[in-house]
């Protein structure tokens, strides 16, 4: 509950009590008991008709069955005894086998309520039987029974929507408007109840209310047990239905395993932000459902593109692109009963038009798909990705606040703008629920074959460097396999002679000739694990001091996926600057796949100070070098018999020693 709810209810309490007091007082000063017998059987009756309750559906609270008892001593007895009647019978409930602990302050408040209640519904039927309808009956009783309707259900409502934070006006129609029937059911009984105590009978037909109160108990008691036995019927429904949204976010996070956080933190934004642009339940439902399945289509995007910890080529990005179309055509299957399917298929698209797949614009977005753009492209910045490091968060709002009114919906923009310090501190208060540890990395023992047989393994092609368009273009590749061939013949020659650092060490320097760099190093694939075997350059202590899994970082994506990386970032390596006193000045990476007679064996990376510092001529350059050099690398390693390499520092390093 926020601060300001709770110093309203704490004031709407006080003001009950005070008003409450303000009754009750003057009226005890007044009393004269006229009819001992009559009021004694009232009070013993509202004191029996008190455990007589039932539990009201959505909320803490019960309804007793005193309001035929209520609406007797209003019209039997005067005001005194009434009040007393009802704090009195306030007591009894509140004590007598409560369903749960209750507080002090809640005692006040009903005391309180049901005083003024009392008393305005004794005021309402005084005024209109003597001023209105000159004369008591049916029409006057009615009167009552509305009057004590209104007030006991709209001060509940109030002290509910301030204390639950939920809106008055839904509680009200939500949790008591469905009980105006009891109310006009009570005064028809207390009205007939009444008419034999004006006869012979006496005030002994009081009796006769004893029946309905306890019919009306049960019939109450049997339609709310039947309210809550469809509520846990829904509520299992729902469990399934979230089950099901987990089980499909399970499998985003099998895929991309940097999601699962991902998807809880933009979650807890995305509902901060509905519940304060007011976003009806379905929408907000749906939101909910489309922060944690907003990526499901990535199941369709080639793994490697998803991993790549790097730069997206064209064709890359034109495969990454469908993730939103599948992602709808996937959740179309679901049926959700609130619109999650056109929040997914939207999230990408932006506020001038500019998006995909369809290029809406403006409010023609899902306002859910707005929501789901800025805080998924808020936290993204501020979480570590496989190809830079997280912004402070402060650094990625200002990028947000930048976009606003082109990328984003500038009124979703304002609200992060004001709140997300506020709203990281939610998020990160809430336990991360980690996911079951899926068996994607086991090995399956049984299985001869598959059906149609197995194919024969192939060594993946050798990559052909791309034709350039002038002389000194195809100048450098020529160059390049020259090059390769000769460090190839070279190993060839010497054979057992020329150890792998001579190897690595004549590689180095004739890339360097092609292709300049700040840094090159040769990372060797042991044990599914990259290690440096030459290093030379800036940062070569840091970059000499690695060991990065295969599948990890930079160099262990290329080797992975046999497929090379232009302009990546080297701090994303693992472990490469995890020591905060280390720091780089190199912000380009270029790596390539060395491979062997079946597969990978090495990666070669390349490092300059300036940002998207090579070209693709580079690239092709390094290419043409690849399967040659690849094979030296590997004469070379099983020539040398060492089961790890040692790194070499060479002169260049030591020169720029000073760079670490």
């Amino acid at each position: 509950m926020s601060l300001a709810r709770q110093i309203g209810a704490r004031v709407y309490i006080s003001g009950m009590a005070l008003a409450a007091l303000g009754c009750f007082v003057p009226s005890m000063l007044h009393w004269h008991l006229t009819h001992p017998a009559k009021f004694l059987f009232y009070l013993i009756a509202a004191v029996l008709a008190s455990s007589l309750k039932v539990s009201l559906p959505g909320i803490e609270g019960t309804m007793s069955m005193n309001f035929l008892l209520t609406l007797l001593c209003i019209l039997e007895l005067g005001l005194p005894e009434a009040l007393l009647v009802g704090v009195v019978k306030t007591f009894a409930q509140f004590y007598w086998k409560p369903a749960r602990q209750l507080k002090p302050v809640q005692l006040v408040f009903n005391l309180s309520q049901v005083t003024l209640c009392n008393a305005a519904t004794y005021g309402a039927y005084k005024l209109s039987s003597v001023h209105i309808f000159h004369g008591p009956g049916p029409l006057a009783l009615l009167v009552a029974a509305i009057t004590h309707f209104a007030c006991n259900t709209v001060a509940m409502s109030v002290i509910i929507g301030l204390t639950e934070d939920k809106p008055i006006k839904n509680v009200w129609t939500e949790i008591y408007l469905w009980t105006f029937p009891y109310y006009m059911a009570g005064a028809a009984i207390a009205g007939f109840v009444s008419f034999f105590l004006d006869s012979q009978i006496g005030w002994q037909a009081s009796l006769l209310v004893l029946p309905p109160i306890y019919l009306m108990y049960r019939s109450y008691h049997l339609y709310l047990g039947k309210l809550e036995a469809e509520k846990l019927h829904a509520e299992k429904l729902s469990n399934l239905h979230l089950r099901t949204i987990e089980a499909l976010a399970l499998a985003i996070e099998a895929k991309d395993q940097t999601t699962g956080e991902h998807l809880q933190r933009v979650r807890v934004y995305a509902m901060e932000l509905a519940r304060e642009l007011k976003l009806s339940e379905d929408e907000t439902e749906a939101l909910q459902a489309a922060s944690v399945l907003h990526d499901i289509g990535k199941l369709a995007v080639p793994e490697h593109i998803i991993s790549k910890p790097g730069k997206l080529t064209p064709e890359e990005f034109e495969k990454m692109k469908i993730h939103p179309i599948v992602g709808a055509e996937i959740l179309e299957h679901v049926d959700f009963p609130y619109p999650v399917v056109p929040i997914v298929r939207a999230h990408h698209e932006k506020w001038d038009g500019s998006g995909y797949p369809n290029g809406l614009q403006g409010e023609a977005i899902p306002i859910g798909a707005r929501i789901l753009a800025a805080v998924d492209c808020l936290d993204a910045l501020a979480s570590d990705r496989q190809y830079r490091r997280a912004l402070p968060l402060h650094e990625a709002m200002a990028k947000v606040a930048s976009e606003a009114g082109i990328s984003f919906d500038p009124r979703v923009v304002e609200i992060l703008q004001r709140r997300y310090v506020e709203l990281e501190k939610i998020a990160t208060e809430q336990p991360l629920q980690a996911p079951p540890k899926l068996s994607t990395d086991i090995r399956v023992e049984r299985g001869l074959a598959p059906d149609a047989g197995f194919a024969e393994s192939e060594k993946p092609p050798a990559r052909q460097s791309e034709h350039g368009r002038n002389k000194d273009h195809l100048g450098r590749i020529a160059a390049a396999r020259q090059a390769a061939e000769a460090i190839s013949e070279f190993s060839l020659q010497l054979g057992s002679a020329l150890s792998t650092e001579d190897t690595l060490s004549l590689l180095a320097v004739r890339v360097k000739r092609l292709v300049p760099n700040d840094a090159v190093a040769v990372y060797v694939l042991r044990n599914e694990v990259l290690t440096p075997a030459f290093v030379s350059g800036d940062n070569f202590r840091l970059f000499s001091s690695l060991s990065i899994p295969l599948g990890e970082g930079l160099s262990g994506w290329v080797a992975q996926n046999s497929k090379p990386i232009l302009n990546g970032n080297p701090s994303v390596e693992p472990g490469y600057l995890n020591d905060p006193n280390k720091y780089s000045t190199l912000r380009s990476a270029l790596a390539v796949p060395l491979e062997g007679t079946s597969s990978v064996i090495a990666v070669l990376a390349l490092y300059r100070a300036p940002a998207d510092a090579f070209t693709r001529d580079d690239l092709s350059v390094l290419q043409a070098m690849g399967s040659k050099v690849g094979l030296a690398v590997e004469r070379a390693l099983k020539n040398s018999g060492k089961a790890d390499s040692t790194v070499k520092v060479s002169a260049a390093s030591a020169a720029h020693a000073g760079a670490d």
